[in-house]
């Protein structure tokens, strides 16, 4: 028997996956170049893919049928997800605002700057035609939870583009603050 896989569900697999690889591309480079740019937006694709994995369940409980217990079906949830994606988006902006501070205060070095260029022109390639399906589905269904999952990986593409052009102005002036500066900046354009 074959199970039909409603297109909200299908998305937040999608955007899990995707996240899942960002996460590791972003982490592993991150560590590696001591960027704290590429570190804060590897934390970022961390959280949203537990969000996007929270809003399968958020979708699947939604879609089951009314019950004793709830007469009018479980929608609701749907609502509470988008409010937790809020709440995590805003967690991630401070944290990558500590991050950055410290940064700031130590003076690490960035290294590895070219590998670490390449990892946010892939994250952006990707979280852009991400955005694009998440709006697609969003209009198709009008389900609120995918609208904020498309709305929050929106974010991630700005996030990323920025780390981006932070890489190649240190790469540019050898001044490892902008690395800082810039994870400061994309931590307040978050919140």
């Amino acid at each position: 028997m074959k199970t039909h896989m409603s297109p909200q569900k299908k998305a937040t697999i999608v955007s899990s996956s995707v996240a899942t690889v960002l996460v590791f591309v972003k982490l592993i480079i991150g560590i590696a170049s001591g960027s704290v740019a590429v570190l804060a937006s590897a934390i970022d694709s961390l959280l949203d893919m537990a969000v996007s994995i929270f809003n399968f369940f958020a979708i699947k409980k939604s879609e089951e049928d009314p019950d004793a217990e709830y007469q009018y079906g479980k929608g609701k949830i749907q609502a509470i997800a988008a409010v937790i994606e809020g709440t995590v988006i805003t967690i991630s902006g401070i944290y990558i605002i500590y991050v950055a501070l410290k940064k700031l205060d130590e003076g690490t070095v960035t290294t590895l700057l070219t590998p670490s260029i390449f990892a946010m022109v892939f994250s952006i390639i990707v979280t852009y035609f991400l955005v694009q399906y998440l709006l697609k589905v969003a209009e198709k269904t009008d389900n609120i939870v995918i609208k904020a999952d498309a709305l929050h990986y929106k974010t991630d593409l700005w996030s990323n583009a920025a780390v981006l052009v932070a890489l190649g102005l240190v790469s540019l002036t050898g001044l490892d603050s902008i690395d800082a500066l810039f994870g400061l900046g994309i931590g307040v354009y978050i919140i």
